[in-house]
Order: structure tokens, then C-alpha cells, then sequence
């Protein structure tokens, strides 16, 4: 097994003195309107914008009084007290010689140098003119107009119609400059999309809110900017990105089917128009974090690839099609990029799943120089547009996250941008959750738990069990440090303790961050791996804790896929969960392939031809038999996951009378609910379910 796995199947002994030690530290003084309530105890994270054009400074939102409606704020890369910015900056496309930016104002496009300096309108009309890319040379701007692609000259009168298309025609979009004189574009077909209804309610009049919802075709074309002559390259891969290097010798596009079953990767040599796969793979499952980027001025490229069964970075060269696997080993690349030519900077999780840490990798020698240190968790990586400084959010236990950066002109100690979380948050004495690993009934899938114990607990008495599911299936929730997703369900849990509840989260399979297998492993059927790995995690703390969990009494809750989570492990194991609350939740996998198929068809497939997966993945079809208590939460113009799945499970729970059901809707709110007043209603009606019925 692997090396860092030995210090995580800890002796029951120590997990036991770990329970007691920390039994005490729960926030006494919490509140549940304090919770969902404004000022928000945690305070607002900063959201990254960008970059200034000096790439001096950062641009992020923020709210400074924890409120959650937000402002511009800037900072600058070195640190220092941020400032409020009254109106929001422009966006800054820097040129590739990093000399001057682009951007877009009312409609027309404007360059200046990167301090300010002769700003220059360089192109205006009465249509919108939008979505500026600069050539390598930074010489040139191609641009969209009217769904059609055009071209100008910086430097002198230049203008330049690149496609014309039909009136009913899809709109251009630009992919890639391929050298200084040539263009990759593509076009979405969206003709066979289906359109979807979520109604909308609290208005003076319904509005039926239709949605086009589909995965389109998709044609990549290369075009000569002089000549105006439009290429056909590649048709039919829709899930794509497309790369070109500095040379514009060589075009990569990165496919995959719309299942996610196949990946290969096509070279395009312009020189001869020559054709070749670089790189394929194929999986029962489906892909999952690929990225390819060709070096700053070399025909080498990098890409992340699971082949290995794990997510890992290879090397490639298109002049000669060889390709190298640069690291190895039971542990995933998270994120990478190009600094230069020799050097690639990286993260991964290799110290453990639960962390990550930046890493550069010199191809010049093979050496590879780690830049952090501490136990974090690190993420959201952006890297300024001349590769010398990298921004990101770091976060460790009960520790929200904060802004991050690293000069990579001069590697040293990470520097921390912001300072955002209120001093209020102190005040509360936040139990630091206890982070673990078990193995699976197969006796070799590893999983992370989080584990919160309740106010004076003692392992002489037996507790009801909150289990909270993450949601999104693929998702790493369970790692060191304060969730971002669910810091609310976070303070609820800690608000369960004062309440006598045990409460635990499981990184289930389906979960990423754990290579291909452990995410693939629910392909065609999901909800069953997922539950059988919590009632795991139950029954391996039971044997931790000496018999101190009441496994008779054990609720479930949960949103979005958590929701169908929580419906789907009372329905399966009803003997090992006794209530459910589901939020926002799917119930007919069916509705969901017809409103998301870029997310249901990789995992179970098209329910014309393979019905039986959505039957036995989808909890109505269990709802007939359904023998334990659930709440089911939903907002009514939810556009992600519509109404109807609710609606649908209560009417099937009603003409089979059953009626130890409950049932909330949220006239206003839509998936992500904005209403403080909505989260409160929500979690207080959870909170009062679980006390009626596991106590």
C-alpha cells in the first residue's frame, strides 16, 4: 500500500482518546439564525477576478462587512491593506509579449500599454464588437462581431471579414490564433436541442421559463486571415479544446466523445495538412481532468491524462509524436502549466489526498523543486499572464480560505493577499473535525471520513448519527480544510453537536481526487457504491468508538446529489438509515439526462438503450416500498434540477399512501438558494425532522 497510507489507519486506542480530547470543543453560543443569517459569520471569501494590466496587483470581490452582496476590492501581489474600487475594472487581455492589454468597452474594442498609457480605440461600430484574442506576434486582434469572426491590425488600417456565415447558420467562436495568419474556430450546432421548462411563479403572470438543454455538434475550422478560405478539420467532438503552438506549425485538438468514453487527441501538421492521433484514450467510465497546453515557444505540449489510472502529467512533441509520462504513482495532478519552455508548474496530492502542494518541474535536468510546505489545502490556481506570480486559495482546518501567492521569479514562503475572515469567527470554539481513513468491505478501496463529536461526549453513551452527502457526485469534500461548498451545512453540523448528534461525512465513491477507479466505480449504477461505502465508514467508527454510535438511529441529508443521496440510502438500506432529508434532489435520473445530458450520459448512459440503469439508480423507482420518514426541499424554479423531481416522488409517495412524508417548497429560489430567509426555513425544518425522528 502506499507509504502515506501508514499513519492514517490509526489503533482504536488513539481514535478514542482523540473523541474524548476533543469532546468539549463545540460553539456553545451558536445559533441557527446566526448561521444562514447576514452578517455571515466566516465573512465573505474573496473571489479572484483577475489580474491588473500591470499584473501588479489583484482585482477579487468581497464584501467587508460580511454581507453577501459584494464589491470590487483590489491588492496588491506584494500585500498591503486592499482598496475598494468604485467602478469595476475592465477585464485586461494582455498580449503575449505582455506589452500591452485589450479590452472591450460599450461595444468596441480598445488597446493601451500595460500601465495606462496610449489607450487607442481600434475598433467601433453599431454592432457589439466582443471576445478580442490577440496573434502570437501581438500584432493582430481577432474578434467576434454578430456571431462572425474579423481580424484588425493594431498598427495600421486594417479590417479584415474572416467568415460570413448563413442566416441560420450557428454563431463562430475563436478557439486559437495558429501562427500570425491563421485562425482555429469553431461552430455548436445546437439545431437538436430540447427545450425544457421551469416555470417561474411569484411574478404577476407565470412565466413559462423554457431552456434549450442539449449537447450540440460541434465543427472545428482552420481559417486563413488573408485569404478568407475556411477549412474543415474535425466534426462530431463535442466535449473538445483546441491548441496551437507559437509556430502555427502544428494544431492540437483534444476530444472526447459525448459520453466521456473516448479521448484522443489529433495533431494537425499545416505545413502538409497532414493528420495523426498523438495520444487516445478509453475508459468504461468516463474521463475526467483532462487539460493540454503546447509550451510558450516550442512544438512541445503537456496534458493530463488518468491512462495510468490515476490523473498524471505527460510530455509530448509533436515533431516527432513521442510522448513521456513525467510523474507516476498513486496520486493525482491536480492542475498544471507551462512557466517556460523547460518548466512546468504543477499541483498535486501526493502528500495526501486530503492536501495539495505546488510543485516545478525542470525538464532541462528532470529535477522537481517543491514550493509548499505546510499541511493545506490549496486551489483555485491562476497564474499571471507573464507566469511570475501564482494566486490561489488556501484553506486548513476551521480555517476559511484565504488568497495566496507565490512569486515564481524567486520561490520563497507562500505570501498571504488577504485577511477577510471577521474576528467574530474567533469567538466561536469551532470543534476541529477528526480526519480519517477506512477500508472498504472489499478490504482495498481506501475512504476519507470527517467525524464531529457531540457536546460532552462520552463514549460510555450511544448518539444519533447526522450523515451529511456532498453533492455533485464528483466532488472532494472531505479534506483539510474549511469547505468552500458547504461552509453553512459546516456550522450546522457544529450546531448538531450542541444537540447530541454525531456527524459524519464520507468521501463516497464518485468522489475525485481518488483516481479513475474509486470515481468510475458507480458507472451505470449510482447511489449503491455510494451507500454501501457510508454504512462502511458507520460500522468501521462503531468498532473505533467501542459501540458509541446509535445505529438505530441514523438520519441522512443532503443537496443536490446529496439529496438523491439521502432518498436513495433509506430506500436501499433502510435498516441502517432512518431518515432522510433531501434538498434539491434528483429522483428520476430520466428527467435529469433530458435537462443535463453532458453530466447523466458519461454515468449511466441514454435511457432509450439502457433503461435499466436509470431504474435502479433512481429513487422513485423505489418510492412505492419507501418504509423511513423523509423531507423533501425543493426551490420552484430550480433550473438545474427542476420541481418536478420532487413533485413526481410525492405524488408516487401519496397514491401508494404513504404519508410520513413532509414536504417544503421554495416559491422564489432556484438551485443555489440566494434568500437567507429561505436557508434558515430549510435547515430549521431539517433540524426539526431529525429530532423527531431519531430521538
Amino acid at each position: 500500500m502506499m507509504r502515506r497510507i501508514c499513519y492514517l489507519l490509526l489503533p482504536a486506542l488513539f481514535i478514542l482518546t482523540f473523541a474524548e480530547s476533543h469532546a468539549q470543543d463545540v460553539p456553545e453560543n451558536l445559533t441557527l439564525k446566526e448561521i444562514f443569517h447576514e452578517p455571515v459569520i466566516p465573512g465573505i471569501r474573496p473571489q479572484f477576478r483577475h489580474f491588473s494590466a500591470s499584473m501588479d496587483s489583484i482585482y477579487y470581490s468581497w464584501n467587508d462587512s460580511s454581507y453577501f452582496e459584494t464589491g470590487i476590492y483590489r491588492i496588491a501581489v506584494t500585500g498591503g491593506e486592499p482598496e475598494a474600487v468604485e467602478n469595476t475594472p475592465q477585464r485586461p487581455i494582455h498580449s503575449p509579449n505582455n506589452r500591452m492589454i485589450a479590452f472591450t468597452d460599450k461595444g468596441n474594442i480598445y488597446i493601451s500599454n500595460t500601465d495606462g498609457s496610449n489607450v487607442r480605440r481600434i475598433v467601433a461600430s453599431k454592432e457589439r464588437d466582443y471576445s478580442p484574442v490577440w496573434s502570437p506576434n501581438s500584432r493582430k486582434i481577432a474578434f467576434m462581431r454578430g456571431g462572425d469572426v474579423w481580424v484588425t491590425h493594431i498598427s495600421r488600417p486594417e479590417l479584415i471579414q474572416v467568415t460570413r456565415r448563413g442566416n441560420s447558420e450557428p454563431s463562430f467562436s475563436i478557439d486559437t490564433w495558429a501562427g500570425n495568419n491563421s485562425l482555429v474556430l469553431r461552430q455548436a450546432d445546437n439545431s437538436d436541442a430540447r427545450t425544457i421548462y421551469f416555470p417561474e411563479y411569484v411574478d404577476e403572470f407565470v412565466k413559462p421559463g423554457a431552456s434549450r438543454r442539449g449537447i450540440p455538434e460541434v465543427t472545428f475550422y482552420m481559417a486563413n486571415v488573408d485569404s478568407a478560405k475556411v477549412d474543415t478539420l474535425l466534426t462530431g467532438y463535442n466535449r473538445s479544446s483546441a491548441r496551437a503552438g507559437f509556430s502555427g506549425n502544428f494544431i492540437l485538438i483534444d476530444a472526447s466523445d459525448n459520453a466521456l468514453k473516448e479521448r484522443k487527441m489529433f495533431l494537425f501538421d499545416t505545413r502538409n495538412g497532414n493528420e495523426s492521433i498523438l495520444f487516445e484514450d478509453e475508459t468504461e467510465g468516463w474521463l475526467h481532468g483532462t487539460y493540454s497546453e503546447f509550451a510558450p515557444r516550442t512544438d512541445r505540449l503537456i496534458f493530463l491524462s488518468e491512462e495510468s489510472g490515476w490523473n498524471h502529467l505527460y510530455l509530448a512533441n509533436a515533431l516527432t509524436s513521442s510522448v513521456t509520462q513525467l510523474t507516476s504513482g498513486d496520486f493525482e495532478i491536480t492542475w498544471a502549466r507551462w512557466l517556460d519552455d523547460q518548466k512546468i508548474i504543477y499541483a498535486s496530492n501526493e502528500a495526501d489526498y486530503g492536501e495539495r502542494h505546488i510543485f516545478i518541474h525542470n525538464l532541462r535536468d528532470g529535477s522537481t523543486q517543491q514550493l509548499t510546505e505546510r499541511e493545506a489545502y490549496r486551489y483555485q490556481f491562476v497564474l499571471s499572464p507573464d507566469k511570475s506570480t501564482l494566486v490561489y486559495a488556501k484553506t486548513y482546518f476551521n480555517e476559511p480560505y484565504e488568497l495566496f501567492k507565490i512569486d515564481l521569479n524567486n520561490p520563497g514562503e507562500e505570501i498571504r493577499l488577504t485577511d477577510t475572515v471577521p474576528e467574530r469567527f474567533s469567538e466561536f470554539n469551532w470543534q476541529k473535525e477528526e480526519y480519517v481513513h477506512f477500508t472498504g468491505r472489499d478490504g482495498e478501496t481506501l475512504l476519507p471520513m470527517s467525524v464531529l463529536y457531540p457536546e460532552n461526549y462520552d463514549p460510555e453513551r450511544q448518539y444519533p448519527v447526522v450523515v451529511f452527502a456532498h453533492g455533485a457526485g464528483s466532488l472532494q469534500n472531505v479534506y483539510k480544510g474549511w469547505s468552500n461548498n458547504y461552509w453553512r451545512e459546516y456550522m450546522f453540523h457544529q450546531y448538531l453537536l450542541l444537540h447530541n448528534y454525531v456527524v459524519v461525512e464520507v468521501d463516497f465513491r464518485h468522489s475525485t481526487g481518488y483516481g479513475r477507479k474509486f470515481r468510475e466505480d458507480v458507472t451505470n449504477w449510482m447511489g449503491k457504491y455510494e451507500t454501501e461505502d457510508i454504512v462502511d465508514g458507520l460500522d468501521w467508527l462503531q468498532e473505533q468508538t467501542g459501540g458509541a454510535l446509535d445505529l438505530d438511529n441514523v438520519g441522512i441529508y443532503g443537496g443536490s446529489y446529496g439529496g438523491f443521496m439521502a432518498l436513495y440510502a433509506v430506500s436501499y438500506k433502510p435498516d441502517r438509515f432512518h431518515a432522510g432529508a433531501a434538498l434539491r434532489k434528483v429522483t428520476n435520473w430520466r428527467n435529469y439526462y433530458y435537462a443535463n445530458p453532458w453530466y447523466t450520459l458519461p454515468r449511466l448512459g441514454d435511457p432509450d438503450e439502457v433503461p435499466n440503469h436509470y431504474d435502479r439508480s433512481s429513487p422513485l423507482t423505489y418510492a412505492p416500498e419507501l418504509e423511513r420518514p423523509v423531507i423533501l426541499l425543493h426551490g420552484l424554479i430550480d433550473d438545474n434540477v427542476g420541481v418536478q423531481d420532487a413533485f413526481h416522488y410525492a405524488e408516487e409517495l401519496i397514491q401508494h399512501g404513504n404519508t410520513n412524508f413532509e414536504m417544503m417548497i421554495y416559491p422564489s429560489e432556484r438551485h443555489g438558494f440566494t434568500s437567507p430567509h429561505s436557508w434558515y426555513d430549510e435547515y430549521l425544518r431539517i433540524f426539526e425532522f431529525f429530532e423527531k425522528h431519531l430521538k
